[in-house]
This record gives structure tokens, C-alpha cells and sequence, in this order.
């Protein structure tokens, strides 16, 4: 078959479009509630929302034991073989030790919150909120669980539906909140909104397997191979919930909530927007990579495969949220979030080099390299903290915003260099000549956003938004069906 109809670039293609759609109706969904939170709690509030956020993603990371992700390949070939007693079996074990890591969560709240109080504010007492995220990341360890098992059997249709839902009604829910309490209701909309998606996610689990438990010796011995594969991605992903808790904490202390809600406005924009394409990666594409992680022929080609689709996809999408960002700033949040622009304009230029990083990131994982993912991880975070830090000092919260695309700079010539020497991964020279135009393009976009205004700035933008637009489309007709299956669809 020939190159323009590759049935690779056309799978990657689909399914990346597929779980990026999904996650970006998520994401408008969310921008309400944000919106909602921006005029009703204005900056002060959001930055205790993201602060509090924060620490109880790190708690969720620090004691889930790895069980969302660790769990879904042994679940998933019980499921293949049709082995349904055993099925049973692990699933009872698998909520058995859900039941235990939510025990964890709470007491690591309880425990920490005099710590994590002394640590994020000088001024006022916050134990008791700390302490109150305790439930949330206990129903959290629970969702977690289950998510597993509608992942192992398949229910893609009900993840995605509870994705949808736990959205909608955390917009429902919170703003109420927000409205009649103000500052004090956002601990308790963290809680409600855990309890929500606990409640939605067991409403269909429960319906495909009984719940049951067992504590039993051999039940609980059992769960303990399972646990082993999501820890080092558990806890890769504990240090950079925990980098960015310091980074928000910080900021409250050398700014205040301020500038701690400027800077999550903008990181949100940015990293989130982003997000809707790299969504694909855990749930088609590391799949896909894990089974060919032997083969450094197949890897390669996988892993520059799926970049060469992530980057043309997201390059055009990543100039226009550049050119939008002074109408989207006010548009979704409000007037007091203008100062961010300018961070999240140059921030969208660190999206860049993640996504020449992140496929190549993931085949340390599916090498099954624990600790070397881990130490690569760890370090990305450390410099993006000190980074994050220095820039604040010297320039607020644009400064800050120079601090991310540094550190992402360092992420991507660290992951590939070792990438390079110890898997003999090689970048194409075709992937490497889309990312010097599409980054050249993107470079020229954000000089003209610094050094001009009014109609001459929405002239040359537009142009150069277009001019991405045209090159990554015809990149992908040459190599995907591209053409064809938008033809089917809309004539």
C-alpha cells in the first residue's frame, strides 16, 4: 500500500482525533465552571482552589499505590481469555487494596495538614481544609479502582460517559457554592465534586461486577504484582504533583493567592488546551508502543509515527489559541486575569517541545525501565520548579511563564539524548523538518504578538495561523486517508 494511504499515520490519526475530541468537550465544560469560579471567587479564590487542588492531587498520588494504572493489564488479559472466575477474583482484589490506598489517602491528609499549612501560607490556619481533603482523595482511590475495571473490560462508551457527566454536574453543583459562600465553599465543592465521580463511576462498574472484598492473606498477597507496574509511573507522577504544589505554594508566599490564581489561569490554558491531543497517549498509544518495545525498528517507528500526527495536529491549534488569548483571557475568566496573557503566550511555546518529547518519554515505560522513568521524571521537575521559581522572582507571573518552556526546553534534549544512546531511538529527518517550520512559525507568531497591535497584529497572525493550518494539512493527506474520510463525513 502506498505512503499517502498508510494504514499507521490513518490508525494514530483516528484515535488521537477521537480521545482528543472527548477530552476537549471536557475541557470547554470545565472553562464554565472556571469562568463561573473567576467572576464569583475572582483571583484570590481560584489560587486557593488551585492551591488546595494541588495538595490533594499530591496526596491522591502519593497513596494510590498505583492501582488505576497498574491493575488494567492482568484485568485486561483475564478479560481476553474469558476467564471469568479469575476475573472475579482480581476484581475483589483489586477493591479490596482500592479500600485500603482510600484508608491511606484519608490518614496522609490528616496527618500532613499541620505540615502542608506551615508550608503554603503565612497567614491564618488551613489545617482543617488540608485535613477535610482527606475524604476527597479517599473517594478518589476508590474511583480509581473501579476506572480500572471499566478500562480491563473495555467500557470505553461508559468512561467516556462518566467523564461527560462527573463534568456537567461539577458545574451544576459548584457554582451554587461558590455563589452563596464564596472562599469558604471551595474545600467543600473539592469534596463534593470526589464524591460525585466516585458515585458515577461505581454506578456503572458495579453493574458489570458485584462488589465484593476479601482481607484475607492470600487476597491481599495477590494484589501485590499488580501494584508493582504502576508505581514507578505513580510515583513519577507524585513528584510532579508535588513540584507544582511547591510551585503554587511559593507563589502565595513570594506573591500571594493573587498571583497564585494568574498563574494556574495561564498554565491551565495552556498545558490543558494541550492536553486534548496528548490524551491519546495513555489510552491508544502506549498500548501500541508496549507491545513493540522489544523491537527498535518498530519502536521508532511508532514512536515518530505518533509524533508526526501529534505535532501537525496540535501546531495549528497552538497558533490559535497564541492569537486568541487576549479574547479568550476575559472571555473565560475576566477582566482582572489580563496580566496573564503575556505569560501564557510565551507558555504555548514549551507545548512545542513536549509533544517532540512525550512519545519518546513513554518508551522508557514501556521498556518497563521503572527506575530510570522515574529519575527522568523527577529531574524534568526539579528543574522546572527552580526554573518556574527564578523567572517569578525576576519577572512575575510572565517570568514564570519563561521558567516553563525553559524547563520543557531541558525535558526534551534530556529524553531524547537518552533516549538516543540507550534505546537507539532516531528521529526521522522528515519529523524533524516539521518542527523547525512549525516552531519557526510559531517563533515569528510570538515576536508579532510582543511587537505589535491592532489590525496589523490580526493581519500577520491570521496569515501565519493559515499558513501552519495548510502545511500540516498537507503533510497529513499525503500520508493518512485524510481526504477521503472528510469527504465521506461532511459531503
Amino acid at each position: 500500500m502506498g505512503k499517502r494511504h498508510d494504514k499507521g499515520y490513518s490508525h494514530v490519526l483516528k484515535y488521537t482525533s477521537l480521545f482528543g475530541s472527548v477530552q476537549g468537550l471536557i475541557i470547554l465544560i470545565g472553562l464554565v465552571r472556571n469562568k463561573a469560579m473567576a467572576l464569583l471567587l475572582g483571583a484570590g479564590g481560584m489560587g486557593f482552589n488551585a492551591l488546595l487542588m494541588s495538595v490533594q492531587n499530591f496526596a491522591v498520588q502519593c497513596t494510590n499505590l498505583g492501582i488505576s494504572f497498574g491493575a488494567v493489564p492482568r484485568l485486561s488479559e483475564l478479560y481476553e481469555q474469558g476467564d471469568e472466575e479469575r476475573l472475579t477474583y482480581n476484581i475483589k482484589v483489586i477493591r479490596t487494596w482500592s479500600v485500603i490506598a482510600a484508608l491511606l489517602g484519608f490518614a496522609f491528609c490528616v496527618i500532613v495538614s499541620p505540615l502542608m499549612n506551615d508550608w503554603s501560607f503565612d497567614w491564618g490556619d488551613h489545617t482543617l481544609h488540608y485535613a477535610f481533603l482527606g475524604f476527597a482523595v479517599a473517594m478518589a482511590a476508590v474511583t480509581g479502582g473501579e476506572t480500572a475495571v471499566l478500562k480491563a473490560q473495555r467500557q470505553l462508551g461508559a468512561l467516556a460517559k462518566i467523564q461527560l457527566i462527573t463534568a456537567v454536574l461539577g458545574v451544576l453543583l459548584s457554582v451554587p457554592i461558590y455563589y452563596f459562600y464564596g472562599q469558604r465553599g471551595v474545600a467543600p465543592a473539592i469534596v463534593l465534586l470526589a464524591f460525585v465521580a466516585m458515585l458515577v463511576t461505581i454506578a456503572y462498574s458495579y453493574r458489570l461486577q458485584r462488589f465484593q472484598l476479601s482481607f484475607q492473606r492470600d487476597c491481599l498477597k495477590e494484589g501485590f504484582d499488580m501494584l508493582k507496574l504502576g508505581v514507578a509511573f505513580v510515583l513519577a507522577a507524585a513528584v510532579g504533583s508535588g513540584a507544582e504544589m511547591f510551585i503554587r505554594s511559593y507563589l502565595n508566599i513570594e506573591g500571594g493567592l493573587g498571583d497564585v490564581g494568574l498563574y494556574n489561569a495561564g498554565y491551565m490554558i495552556t498545558i490543558t488546551y494541550a492536553g486534548m491531543v496528548f490524551s491519546a497517549m495513555e489510552t491508544d498509544y502506549f498500548p501500541r508502543l508496549s507491545g513493540v518495545a522489544s523491537d527498535v525498528k518498530a519502536t521508532n517507528e511508532t514512536v515518530n509515527k505518533q509524533m508526526e500526527v501529534s505535532l501537525l495536529l496540535l501546531s495549528p491549534m497552538l497558533m490559535a489559541l497564541m492569537v486568541l488569548l487576549p479574547v479568550l483571557i476575559p472571555l473565560l475568566f475576566s477582566t482582572e486575569f489580563l496580566s496573564v496573557i503575556a505569560m501564557a503566550q510565551v507558555a504555548v511555546l514549551a507545548m512545542y517541545f513536549k509533544v517532540m518529547t512525550l512519545p519518546v518519554a513513554y518508551i522508557t515505560l514501556a521498556r518497563r525501565r521503572s527506575l530510570a522513568y522515574l529519575l527522568l521524571e523527577s529531574s524534568y521537575f526539579v528543574v522546572l520548579v527552580f526554573s518556574v521559581a527564578i523567572g517569578f522572582h525576576y519577572a512575575d507571573v510572565y517570568g514564570a511563564g519563561v521558567g516553563i518552556v525553559v524547563a520543557h526546553v531541558f525535558d526534551y534534549l534530556m529524553i531524547n539524548l537518552f533516549a538516543y544512546f540507550r534505546y537507539d531511538y532516531r528521529c526521522t529527518w522528515s519529523l524533524m523538518g516539521y518542527a523547525v517550520v512549525q516552531l519557526a512559525i510559531a517563533c515569528v507568531a510570538y515576536w508579532v504578538t510582543c511587537n505589535t497591535d491592532g489590525i496589523v497584529y490580526w493581519m500577520i497572525e491570521a496569515a501565519l495561523t493559515l499558513v501552519s493550518t495548510a502545511y500540516s494539512l498537507t503533510i497529513l493527506y499525503q500520508k493518512t486517508r485524510l481526504w477521503e474520510a472528510l469527504k465521506r463525513k461532511f459531503i
